[in-house]
């Protein structure tokens, strides 16, 4: 059994609590809720849960060091059980896929996401897999502000099938492994029914 660390990316906080750059810690809430892991033991400055899923160990973190300081609280976890950044699973918002849709990728830059920024930072390479949760991008505006904001009266809705949606690529992503699941869900919309 392979142990990997899933790590949902957000910002601590009420008023924080429903917004865009919240996706990471959503998901990983619902994923939690789907395992049975609970959430609730302070460490590595975020809250961890451990468990078995898809026949995994999996180390769940929500770091609570605000987004641009998330890369101190994952360095410190991978460290703490000895995992390498390949053994680590990272699920953040992503302005350049639409609402509805998530996609995996393997390493990578940032983007100008500054959660990522502080991931590279800290673990000095960019070499882990993300899962990137679809959030649009503004037609016009300011992008700090559309990804500070509450998802729209269209979208709130649809979070929980999203949310579900996004459990089931991580599902396909222990199982299967990063190609099948890739070509399963890269380009699929998770808001649909079934």
């Amino acid at each position: 059994m392979s142990v990997h660390l899933i790590a949902g990316l957000g910002n601590p906080g009420p008023e924080y609590h429903e917004t865009r750059h919240n996706a990471g810690f959503m998901v990983l809430d619902r994923l939690a809720d789907l395992a049975g892991i609970s959430l609730s033991r302070k460490g590595f400055s975020g809250i961890v849960g451990e468990g078995g899923w898809q026949g995994e160990r999996l180390l769940l973190l929500k770091p609570l060091t605000f987004m641009n300081l998330s890369g101190r609280s994952v360095a410190a976890a991978l460290r703490y059980y000895k995992l390498s950044p390949a053994e680590l699973i990272v699920i953040h918002d992503e302005l350049d896929i639409p609402f509805g849709q998530a996609k995996i990728k393997e390493g990578g830059g940032h983007g100008g996401h500054n959660g990522l920024r502080s991931l590279m930072a800290e673990l000095g390479s960019g070499d882990f897999l993300r899962v990137r949760v679809g959030i649009g991008r503004p037609a016009k505006g300011d992008p700090v502000k559309y990804v500070l904001g509450s998802f729209s009266r269209d979208e709130s809705p649809l979070l929980p099938r999203l949310c579900d949606g996004v459990c089931d690529l991580l599902g396909a992503l222990l199982r299967e492994g990063v190609p099948k699941a890739m070509s399963l869900y890269n380009r699929k919309e998770l808001t649909q029914g079934p």
